[in-house]
């Protein structure tokens, strides 16, 4: 029987040998950025990706998903490796789609070719049966919470229910027979390293707002108009003095903006849009931080008799990784890059959908190195593909022998020792109660 560290070598060299074919992939999909639950041209790319390795596969899942899946030698547990389909909207971006703004200004591009390399790499014959349980390769749309009107239409009109890729694949029972999940992001921050292990993420809401006032000539009459711009501001303003009731450890963010601020400077603002998300790094902070947003925002069109439109729409989750997990992840790590060029980072205060993942079952979202810049911002390139995703992509194969080799009992003892956050019934039931509209009158 083969131990485990034969079985790397094995994948390892299967990822190596078509290692320029696994980076051509992330790199065709650079090149053709599309954001949430509108990757078409990625998800077909990776559906004709996993029809080529003749890995069985579904499509269309949340509109643009993907899910491929491997047997192995013997029962055992299901672990889902998962990439992100989706791109942001950075028209400044070198590689941006000169036709929408698209652009990979998060490095997903290169989780669907480390996605597609720990695929090649666990199927290889000698490999796949010695591993006991099921291999889940999941490309998930919409990660990015971003274009929230457009996401809200969907919405509206049932194409989906919730605004994000792997909530809505929970709702859809995509994770349904799936024990634990893993992934990779790419990050850019030097003291992260090579391979970054990470702890937890704030999560958030979001939140439309229209403030509604009255019309008039902005020159002539403006007693008579009543203006909807000065609430928003009166609201924004509002915000910023409840600042100082965040409680540090809560790592609360909010970061308004307005989306429309008037019809023209003749005119008296009587429509004006906001958006703004509510971070922090429990439920409870969220729940309290955004009862002092809305209490802000009423207050702001009290001020000047405007009424204002609330929509809270559920976003994500808080981010908790399992620590044995991430300890296996950690030992495979250090063998493939070095004790260090190994980083930690205790808490992000940035939200991902991986957090709801979380709340079910055991998970991990550890980050890998070789981009440069801002992320999210024109500047973030990948600079280093081999680490970026070779090194990446054997960063998962490994972790993934060692949790389902040996008959799976590394997996076995995780499953047993992890107690979730909360059942599918449970997450659903809390999402959909964050989801609320509300009018307030005040004239």
């Amino acid at each position: 029987m083969p131990s485990k560290e034969d079985l790397k070598r094995l994948a390892f060299q299967a990822i190596d040998d078509r290692a320029d074919e696994i980076v051509g992939l992330a790199q065709a999909i650079l090149k053709n950025p599309e954001p949430g639950f509108r990757e078409t041209k990625t998800s077909h790319l990776v559906s004709s990706k996993f029809a080529e390795l003749s890995i069985p596969f579904r499509a269309g899942m949340a509109m643009t998903g993907v899910r491929g899946e491997l047997t192995g030698g013997a029962a055992g547990p299901t672990l889902a490796i998962l990439g992100e389909l989706d791109s942001l909207i950075v028209s400044e971006h070198p590689h941006a789609d000169a036709a929408t703004g698209a652009a990979h200004a998060c490095g997903h591009h290169c989780q669907i070719g480390m996605l597609y390399g720990a695929a090649l790499g666990l199927m290889q014959s000698g490999v796949l049966p010695e591993l006991s349980g099921r291999l889940v390769f999941m490309a998930v749309p919409a990660e990015e919470y971003i274009e929230i009107e457009y996401r809200d239409s969907l919405r509206r009109e049932g194409k989906i229910e919730f605004l994000g890729g792997k909530p809505e694949l929970i709702k859809l029972g995509e994770f349904d027979d799936v024990n634990l999940a893993m992934m990779l992001h790419t990050t850019s921050t030097p003291a992260e390293k090579q391979l970054c292990l990470s702890g937890t993420n704030n999560g958030t809401v979001a939140k439309k707002i229209q403030f509604i006032g009255r019309g008039a000539h902005a020159g002539g009459t403006p007693h008579l108009g009543i203006n909807a711009l000065n609430a928003a501001t009166l609201a924004l303003t509002a915000i910023h003095f409840n600042r100082e009731t965040f409680q540090d450890a809560d790592t609360v963010r909010v970061h308004p903006i307005i989306t429309k601020g008037g019809e023209a400077v003749s005119a008296v603002p009587a429509d004006v849009r906001m958006e703004t998300f509510v971070r922090g790094r429990t439920n409870e902070a969220i729940m309290d931080a955004n009862m002092k947003v809305d209490r802000a925002l009423k207050a702001g069109a009290m001020a000047v008799g405007a009424n204002v439109k609330i929509q809270t729409i559920p976003g994500y989750m808080p981010l908790n990784q399992n620590q044995a997990m991430a300890d296996i992840f950690e030992a495979n790590s250090v063998d493939l890059v070095g004790k260090e060029n190994v980083g930690h980072v205790a808490h992000r205060t940035g939200s991902t959908d991986m957090g709801d993942v979380s709340q079910l079952m055991p998970v991990i979202h550890p980050y890998v190195g070789g981009a440069s810049g801002l992320g999210h911002g024109a500047d973030y390139v990948i600079e280093d593909y081999k680490l970026a995703v070779i090194t990446a992509a054997k960063a998962l194969t490994a972790t993934a022998v060692d949790l389902l080799g040996d008959g799976a009992a590394n997996a076995g003892n995780i499953i047993a020792g992890h107690r979730p956050e909360m059942t599918k019934d449970e997450y659903l039931k809390f999402m959909r109660q964050l989801a609320s509209e509300e009018t307030f009158e005040s004239n």
